[in-house]
């Protein structure tokens, strides 16, 4: 990565973002991690620079800004299907309720989950 100027280096991490940005919108999760490891070499190495000019890195800035909302709300996603999936399991082990009396009564669902099939 040393061997790219300073332009090529913003261009380049440019046009990952855009990837990146890509990936998040698809759902394609997986190509995040390649994208990962070089956006985070590219980084590493205008980090190393002495000379940056701020407007140069203006546009960047608002793109990685861009994409890290869109990676927040991919996570809130996953979270969301993660609990839902958890409720799914809980109730498929039981039924909680409550009587009038504000008892809990928990039923309990012992027969297998199988699919009948009728002529």
């Amino acid at each position: 990565m040393t061997d790219l100027s300073a332009q090529e280096q913003i261009d380049e991490l440019d046009d990952i973002l855009e990837q990146e940005r890509e990936a998040l919108i698809l759902g394609n999760l997986s190509k995040l991690q390649s994208l990962l490891e070089r956006k985070d070499a590219l980084i590493e190495g205008l980090n190393a620079l002495d000379e940056l000019e701020r407007e140069e890195l203006a546009n960047i800035h608002d793109k990685v800004s861009r994409n890290q909302a869109l990676l927040d709300s991919a996570m809130q996603g996953i979270r969301a299907v993660a609990t839902r999936m958890q409720e799914l399991r809980r109730v498929r082990s039981g039924l909680d309720v409550y009587d009038k009396t504000g008892r809990k009564n928990s039923f309990s669902t012992t027969s297998s989950m199988k699919l009948e099939k009728r002529a």
